[in-house]
């Protein structure tokens, strides 16, 4: 049986790799797609201070920080049995709001929209936000730097650092924000709401505009009918920062809705003796395999399930283009809600339209007369024992769950990325991509490959966040090559 391996896979935060299987007439037999990097956190963190979290877990990534920093801290008013006052809970959510616009613009100028702004079969030395910025100019690469820069600005003036937030404790935040400073935030909110304007119009011009790009969007080749999970406030509309988990079938009805804290009674984990990474499903439904449709209990949790799960958008300009989304792809509304949109490219465009909600509402938070009120924090008085604090990371639901004992010391620590929620998808989707495209024995060109590698790409994956699990069964093999790549030595070692 011959192999195909992309190893390293690219534009990704983490290391993986991907290995497709042909038989002997050529075509797809199967596809694996492993994750070979171990981080190991949720032992790690076993027999430490639950305080001590926020700060640890904000580690586990560079890129995506603020979202287990966040995660940890309303985790910890759970386990000390505090709620944070209103204006704490504003300030949270408007630093949050800033770290959403940085991810969602560095995913699309460096890591996905390469693939349509350059083009697929584009040499991958050119893929690149260098390729990009040579493409669209140095006037635009220079508004996504300004972009990042700006609100890191915000996260650092907020959150106490601009890479490893510090600033969320228990009960709330431990710095108010000044009027001074949030005449600041203000006035870059509307910046970051013209960015996310004229982003949204680029993807219009360079991919709705392009027939070959649209019907690639649109194709059945990334395409995969699973349930869809996110966030909804109290009127089922998007929320990053709180509210209810809700999950909706293929045809988008309500298939679930429950709070954060009630996530392991409808979630369960499998793994797999392939990889470091387990795999999400709904327990109602049961572990059927790398499977979609109703009767599978595979679920995504990105940005398009997001979309797919809520009733509209609460900012303006951000619903609007929601609403065109639904539309372009000919979705009717039921029941109040559009049909869901599978076609799983679409997540890019679904991105985008978060990065406009992100930053509409950041401004929201911004002009709020409560937001600079120095009641932010709740004093904890009790140990509850057990928190659960969850958020929408920009990859998917990102849940984090201790217990401890007596004096608040950690004796177990579970941690549900986005990532991980998105991993069977992502594995079906990979495979779906390899027997659409590779066929019997034509040459397989790197274009292809990277065809394969778009349907990973698309989920934005963490996979330095996802890895969490000890002890793996996976083998460790040490490959030994010459100078011309040839392996000459393979050494193995079983877990």
């Amino acid at each position: 049986m011959k192999r195909i391996s992309i190893n390293p896979i690219t534009r990704l935060e983490g290391h993986g790799t991907i290995e497709i299987l042909l038989d002997e007439h050529g075509n797809v037999a199967n596809t694996y797609f492993q994750v070979p990097e171990l981080r190991g956190f949720e032992q790690f963190c076993v027999g430490r201070r639950a305080e001590d979290m926020p700060d640890i877990t904000s580690r586990i990534c560079g890129v995506c920080p603020e979202a287990h920093h966040m995660a940890s801290v309303k985790a910890l008013d759970n386990l000390f049995a505090v709620d944070p006052p209103s204006a704490a809970k504003k300030v949270r959510e408007l630093f949050y709001m800033a770290f959403f616009v940085t991810d969602h613009t560095t995913h699309f100028y460096a890591l996905g929209g390469p693939d349509f702004i350059l083009g697929p079969d584009a040499p991958p030395a050119q893929r690149n936000i260098l390729g990009v910025v040579k493409k669209v100019g140095l006037e635009i690469g220079k508004q996504v730097i300004e972009c990042r820069a700006r609100n890191y600005h915000v996260i650092e003036m907020l959150g106490g650092r601009a890479i490893h937030p510090t600033a969320g404790v228990p009960g709330g935040w431990s710095k108010s924000l000044s009027e001074e400073a949030r005449a600041e935030v203000q006035a870059i909110a509307e910046k970051n709401i013209e960015f996310a304007l004229f982003t949204l119009e680029l993807f219009d011009k360079l991919v709705l505009g392009n027939s070959a790009y649209l019907d690639l969007v649109t194709s059945e080749v990334y395409l995969h009918r699973t349930y869809s999970m996110g966030t909804v406030d109290e009127n089922n509309r998007l929320n990053f920062y709180d509210g209810k988990i809700r999950v909706v079938d293929p045809e988008g009805r309500e298939f679930l809705k429950y709070s954060p804290s009630d996530y392991a009674s409808h979630i369960a984990e499998r793994v797999e003796p392939w990889t470091y990474l387990k795999f999400p499903y709904l327990k109602k439904l049961g572990w059927k395999g790398f499977t979609d449709g109703a009767e599978s209990g595979v679920y995504t949790a990105t940005p398009l399930a997001r979309l797919n799960v809520c009733d509209g958008l609460t900012t303006t300009r951000a619903h609007e283009h929601f609403e065109r989304f639904y539309q372009t792809f000919g979705r009717q509304k039921v029941n109040g809600r559009y049909q869901p949109v599978h076609h799983r490219l679409a997540t890019h465009w679904a991105r985008l339209i978060e990065l406009l909600y992100a930053a509409e509402r950041m401004k929201e938070l911004a002009v709020d007369p409560e937001i600079t009120s120095p009641q932010i924090r709740n004093i904890p008085q009790q140990i509850a024992g057990e928190g659960i604090g969850c958020v929408e990371a920009p990859r998917g639901t990102l849940t984090h769950h201790y217990v401890t004992d007596e004096n608040a010391i950690l004796k177990r620590v579970n941690l549900v990325v986005g990532t991980t929620n998105n991993y069977a998808a992502m594995s079906m989707s990979i495979k779906r991509v390899a027997e659409k495209l590779i066929h019997g024995h034509e040459v397989i060109e790197e274009g292809l490959l990277n065809r394969i590698e778009m349907a990973f790409r698309l989920y934005d994956p963490c996979l330095s966040c996802a890895t969490h699990s000890l002890p793996g069964s996976m083998p460790l093999i040490v490959n030994i090559r010459n100078p011309k790549g040839e392996i000459i030595k393979s050494l193995r070692r079983d877990c």
